[in-house]
């Protein structure tokens, strides 16, 4: 009997891809893995295409047993890495006899590391994507213990070495580029320079949906009242009442009443972020 049995499914452990990208005027969120690069090495390390399923593990990790011969690998936060015990490779290929145990233990730096399968975790797709999107609640639950994660036929692609690593490590300050706009205006001039100046931390409020900031300056608002609602892009620096910026990740809200300050551009930035812990210092700085 194929698959992977969850023994433990850690803190927050989800199946994640590429997402639902192009559904906004559906109405739904990209979803899909935080950490895109992370997720895109552990895909290639195990010889996957780019968009297969892998596991996204919060904090503490996951458990699991292989009911077949599988090859996986664990990339994304640094982490010790089992099999039935014994130590094993993180960032590289890893095989598993029929009955032998994966552990991958608490993120030594970083918030998620990336679990691939060869083959993919072949949960049924929902819109096109096999990622669990938290505030829709679109895709498979978060995973529990006694679940079994079907995997996947193996693609053509050969299993990789070390020599496909080329992913920065977690940030040690969070730096996010800032594309002004489209709603700029509706903020002091002198209040937007203090935040391009100025240090903020990680809020422990952070989550998939958004990073949260505290500890920096809050933002005065030239211009009162709320917008109608409207949609949002991964990567908006949304302006509450409170003045903090938070910054939209992939299961993002669709709409919102409060001003879109700027856009953090896809890509390593918005990585990092996903690998942002609580405390941590974050700079704005202009794009």
């Amino acid at each position: 009997m194929s698959g992977l049995l969850v023994l433990r499914a850690g803190a927050l452990t989800t199946v994640q891809d590429r997402g639902r990208p192009g559904l906004a005027h559906l109405g739904v969120p990209r979803s899909g893995a935080l950490d895109a690069g992370a997720c895109a090495l552990a895909n290639r390390l195990v010889g996957n295409p780019a968009d297969a399923a892998v596991l996204e593990t919060t904090l503490d990790g996951v458990a699991l047993r292989a009911r077949a011969p599988v090859t996986v690998a664990v990339t994304g936060a640094p982490c010790a890495v089992r099999v039935s015990g014994r130590p094993a490779a993180w960032g590289a290929p890893v095989r598993l006899r029929a009955g032998a145990e994966l552990d991958v233990g608490r993120a030594e730096s970083g918030l998620r590391s990336y679990v691939a399968v060869r083959g993919g975790f072949a949960v049924p797709p929902v819109l096109g994507s096999r990622s669990t999107d938290l505030l829709s609640g679109l895709g498979p639950a978060v995973l529990s213990a006694g679940a079994v994660l079907p995997v996947g036929p193996a693609g053509a692609g050969p299993v990789r070495g070390a020599d496909a690593l080329g992913v920065p490590g977690p940030p040690s300050v969070l730096v996010l580029p800032l594309r002004l706009g489209p709603r700029a205006d509706w903020f002091e001039a002198a209040s937007i320079a203090g935040l391009l100046r100025s240090p903020y931390r990680v809020s422990a409020r952070s989550n998939r949906i958004g990073l949260r900031t505290e500890g920096g300056p809050r933002l005065a608002r030239r211009r009162g009242g709320e917008l109608p609602s409207e949609g949002m892009v991964l990567g908006a620096v949304q302006i509450p009442p409170d003045g903090l910026p938070v910054l939209f990740l992939a299961d993002h809200p669709v709409t919102g009443g409060y001003p879109v300050l700027g856009v953090v551009p896809a890509g390593r930035p918005l990585d990092a972020a996903a690998q942002a812990g609580p405390g941590l210092e974050v700079r704005f700085v202009r794009a």
